[in-house]
């Protein structure tokens, strides 16, 4: 893919090519200026890969990234536990949590339903979270997938196995734009979308 002449080079670009949203000329320039650094930052820098990947794992209890068995929105007390907001991706939670307004707690599916991907139910984090349910405690369920076809079929997929058990399952309102993630969105939509949201 790259032919700088300096294998080492080469393979420092295609792994930053292999990120997402990185293109080839990126990648490039990250290698190169990765070049720039001194010894001390190299090695810090491989050093915080490598730690972030030893000591972050998925939550026991929500699937979200904790460095601890339980997340601190799981472990919190102040949390109302009578709602949970399902979410894709952990960087999810992130962009609903700077609306500041959400007080309730999360399940991180880390995927969508995707036929044509291969990703079926056993892929993604659905057993754990009907696991949650069975208490009778949650009262509502929030869907907060992506306005894709893959993040509308998950959501849907997931209503139908939750609304036999009494739960109210809505979904956000499409304040967001259809096709668009949660992550691009500012704090003003994604609390118009939360407070706006619908039951499916």
């Amino acid at each position: 893919m790259y032919d700088s002449q300096l294998p080492a080079l080469d393979s420092l670009a295609d792994w930053f090519n292999r990120l997402p949203g990185i293109g080839q000329k990126t990648a490039q320039r990250l290698a190169y200026h990765t070049l720039t650094l001194s010894d001390k930052d190299a090695n810090d820098f491989a050093a915080a890969i490598i730690n972030a990947h030893e000591k972050i794992h998925q939550c026991s209890v929500c699937c979200n990234l904790t460095q601890d068995d339980i997340c601190k929105v799981c472990a919190s007390a102040k949390r109302d536990r009578s709602i949970i907001c399902v979410v894709q991706q952990p960087k999810d939670v992130i962009a609903l949590e700077r609306t500041h307004e959400y007080q309730g707690l999360y399940h991180v599916l880390n995927g969508t339903l995707s036929p044509l991907g291969g990703v079926g139910p056993d892929d993604i984090s659905i057993k754990q979270l009907m696991d949650r349910l069975k208490d009778g405690d949650v009262k509502e369920i929030i869907m907060a997938t992506s306005a894709t076809v893959d993040g509308e079929a998950t959501a849907i997929y997931i209503s139908g196995l939750i609304k036999p058990l009494g739960i109210k399952v809505s979904r956000l309102a499409y304040g967001l734009p259809v096709g668009g993630d949660l992550d691009f969105a500012d704090e003003v939509t994604i609390l118009k979308s939360l407070n706006g949201r619908n039951e499916i």
